[in-house]
C-alpha cells in the first residue's frame, strides 16, 4: 500500500447568494405594506438610517434628488469599506447622496385628498358588543346574565352557537334547563336568527318572529330545505299537496330571511388597495409613474458622517467599526429598494407595451401572455418576474389590477389568433348576466354561444371558469318570480 501526497488545481463555478442579493430578493417579493413595515423596522434598528421628509433640487446635501421620468437609468457604483483611514477616505458621502436618489417619478398624495376627520370612526360596534348591550338592558338575574355572556362568547362570525346548552350549563355550574331558557331569550335579540345552532333553526326562529300565517314557510324549512335549495318547487308542491303558486309565495318569504345574521356586525373591515404603479394616458402615450407615497425616504445621517471623520475621540476605532457595519447595511438596503423600484418600473412598462390593446379597447382585447414573454423583454429570469408581479397593483384607466392579472393562458379561436382566458371569463359573465332568469343557460348552451364568437372551448372548461367566477349552475340560477 502506497500513500502519496499530491497538489491539484481545480476550477469550478458556484452560485453564491450574497447577503445583498438575498436582501434584494426578499424586498422584491414584498407587498407595499410589508415593504413599509420593513423600512420602518430598519429605521428603528439602524442608527445611520434616517427619514428625509423634504424634496429639494439637489443643491442642499440634506435634501433628496427626485429625477425626471426620462432619467430612469442609474449608474450603480460599488465601494468597499476597508476600515482603514480616518473614515472620510473610506466612503464618498457626496457621491453616495448623488448615486442613491429615488427611482422614477414618485406620486405624492396631497393633504387635501385626505377625508375629513369627522368622517372617521375610531371603532365600530361588534356583534358581541351589540348583544351584550341588549343583555344588560334585559331583565336577567345575575346567574342568567353569566349564562348569556357565555352564550354570546360562543358565537361564530355568522352568528351561530358553537357550544351546546349542556356545555354552557356545565361551565357556569347551572341546570341545562336554565341554559336552554336563556338561549331562547337571547335568540329574540337583534339581529333576528342570532344564537341558533344551524341553518334550519336560524330560519325557523326568524319565521316565528314575523307576523301573519307563516305555517307553510315553516313546514318547507323544516322538511324540504334540499328541494328549496335546488328550486324544485314542483316537487315541494306535490309532496305537500298545495299549489305551485303557494310554494312560490312561501319561497319569497324564506328568501328574504338572513341565513347568516352575524355578518351584519362583521368586524372585518374592507382592505383598500394602494397601487404600486400609476398608468396615465397623455395624448397617445401611456406614462408610468411609481407610487412612492407612504414609503419613508431614506438617507444616511450626517451626524454619523461627522463621527466617521473624527480620529481622537475615546473608543474611536470600535465606534468606527460599528458605524461602518451599519453603514454597509444601510447602503445595501437603499440600493435594494432602488433596484426593487427600478425592476417594478421596467416590468410595468413591458406589460403596458404587450397589452396596449387592452388599455385602448378593453377586456375583450387582453392578449394571452406568460411570464417568459416579459422575462425575455426585460432580460430577467421568470422567477424574478413572478416575484415582481405578486401582490403588486397597477392603477390604469381601466381600473386597478394586480400585475398577475395580465398573465393569461390562451384559448383557441376558430381561424384566428388565441384569446386570453380572462377575456373568455368576462364573456361568460356577460352571457349569464344577459340571460332570461326563468330559463338560464346551462354549460352546454354557453359553449354553443361562445362558438358563435369563434371561441372554441370545452364544456368542462366553461364549468371551471363559471365556478371561478362564483356563478351558480343553471338549476340554482333559475327564478320563478
Amino acid at each position: 500500500m502506497i500513500f502519496e501526497l499530491k497538489q491539484t488545481l481545480k476550477l469550478t463555478q458556484q452560485l453564491i447568494m450574497t447577503p445583498q442579493l438575498q436582501q434584494s430578493i426578499k424586498l422584491l417579493q414584498l407587498s407595499r405594506l410589508e415593504l413599509a413595515d420593513t423600512i420602518n423596522q430598519e429605521l428603528e434598528e439602524n442608527p445611520l438610517l434616517e427619514e428625509s421628509r423634504e424634496v429639494g433640487t439637489g443643491d442642499d446635501p440634506e435634501t433628496e434628488i427626485v429625477p425626471e421620468l426620462d432619467d430612469m437609468k442609474v449608474e450603480t457604483k460599488t465601494r468597499e469599506i476597508t476600515g482603514e483611514g480616518d473614515g472620510k477616505e473610506d466612503f464618498d458621502w457626496d457621491g453616495y447622496l448623488e448615486d442613491f436618489g429615488p427611482m422614477g417619478v414618485p406620486y405624492h398624495r396631497e393633504d387635501a385628498d385626505a377625508p375629513p376627520f369627522e368622517n372617521m370612526l375610531t371603532k365600530t360596534s361588534s356583534l358581541s358588543d351589540h348583544l351584550l348591550w341588549q343583555l344588560n338592558l334585559s331583565r336577567f338575574t345575575n346567574v342568567e346574565k353569566r349564562v348569556g355572556v357565555q352564550i354570546i362568547g360562543n358565537l361564530n362570525s355568522d352568528g351561530y352557537l358553537m357550544a351546546t346548552p349542556e356545555e354552557i350549563a356545565f361551565i357556569e355550574d347551572v341546570e341545562p334547563t336554565l341554559a336552554e331558557d336563556v338561549l331562547k331569550k337571547v335568540q329574540e335579540f337583534d339581529p333576528q336568527g342570532i344564537a341558533t345552532r344551524d341553518l334550519k333553526e336560524c330560519l325557523l326562529t326568524q319565521i316565528r318572529l314575523l307576523d301573519g300565517d307563516l305555517s307553510l314557510p315553516a313546514i318547507i324549512v323544516e322538511n324540504h330545505l334540499k328541494d328549496l335549495e335546488t328550486r324544485n318547487y314542483n316537487n315541494i308542491a306535490r309532496k305537500l299537496k298545495v299549489s305551485i303558486d303557494d310554494v312560490q309565495q312561501a319561497a319569497l318569504v324564506i328568501i328574504k330571511l338572513n341565513p347568516k345574521p352575524g355578518l351584519l356586525y362583521n368586524e372585518e373591515r374592507a382592505q383598500y388597495i394602494i397601487p404600486d404603479v400609476f398608468v396615465f394616458k397623455v395624448g397617445d402615450v401611456y406614462r408610468i409613474i411609481l407610487n412612492d407615497d407612504g414609503l419613508p425616504k431614506l438617507r444616511i445621517s450626517n451626524f454619523y458622517k461627522k463621527i466617521m471623520g473624527g480620529t481622537k475621540n475615546n473608543g474611536g476605532e470600535k465606534c468606527k467599526t460599528y458605524i461602518k457595519d451599519k453603514l454597509q447595511s444601510a447602503t445595501w438596503l437603499i440600493k435594494s429598494i432602488q433596484q426593487r423600484q427600478k425592476t417594478i418600473y421596467r416590468v410595468s412598462e413591458s406589460i403596458v407595451e404587450h397589452q396596449m390593446e387592452f388599455f385602448d379597447r378593453g377586456i375583450s382585447y387582453l392578449k394571452p401572455m406568460v411570464l417568459r414573454d416579459i422575462a425575455d423583454d426585460v432580460e430577467m429570469h421568470e422567477s424574478t418576474i413572478s416575484r415582481v408581479t405578486t401582490n403588486k397593483y397597477m392603477h390604469t384607466p381601466r381600473g386597478i389590477f394586480e400585475l398577475k392579472y395580465f398573465f393569461n393562458s390562451g384559448i383557441n379561436r376558430i381561424g384566428e389568433l388565441q384569446i386570453a382566458s380572462q377575456s373568455v371569463k368576462e364573456k361568460i359573465k356577460d352571457i349569464v348576466s344577459g340571460e332570461d332568469s326563468r330559463k338560464p343557460y346551462n354549460d352546454s348552451q354557453i359553449v354553443d354561444i361562445l362558438t358563435g364568437f369563434d371561441i372554441s372551448i370545452a364544456r368542462r372548461t366553461v364549468a371551471k371558469y363559471r365556478e371561478m367566477l362564483g356563478i351558480l349552475p343553471s338549476s340554482k340560477r333559475k327564478k320563478y318570480f
